[in-house]
């Protein structure tokens, strides 16, 4: 004998099924990156940038720090570095300092 449904049950059996929305639900987002340029002058060196590169950008080889200062010279700035905003403040800060001409920091 076939089973016979009331219609509110076959109605519930073929709706679309609706998920609750998720409250409270972490989504995560990163930081956004910062970029340290350097912007060319008329009173900083090639040696002055370039050891300054080296002495205050983690990582920086002699070669990169010559060719991110010809870039410098060449086309008037250079991204230097590119990383988390706290970061990016310390070398930015450092370089100001020791006298190089800074561009803003901006996100990347």
């Amino acid at each position: 004998m076939p089973e016979v449904l009331s219609a509110e049950v076959q109605a519930m059996a073929t709706a679309p099924t609706v998920a609750p929305e998720r409250s409270g639900q972490v989504t995560r987002q990163l930081y956004p990156n910062y970029k340290v340029i350097v912007l060319d002058d008329d009173f900083n060196t090639f040696q002055h940038v370039a050891e300054c590169l080296m002495k205050y950008i983690p990582g920086m080889t002699g070669d990169l720090a010559w060719q991110l200062t010809i870039q410098v010279d060449s086309e008037g700035q250079a991204i230097v570095w590119v990383g988390p905003q706290e970061q990016a403040e310390l070398y930015h800060q450092q370089l100001r300092r020791a006298g190089l001409t800074m561009a803003p920091l901006e996100a990347a």
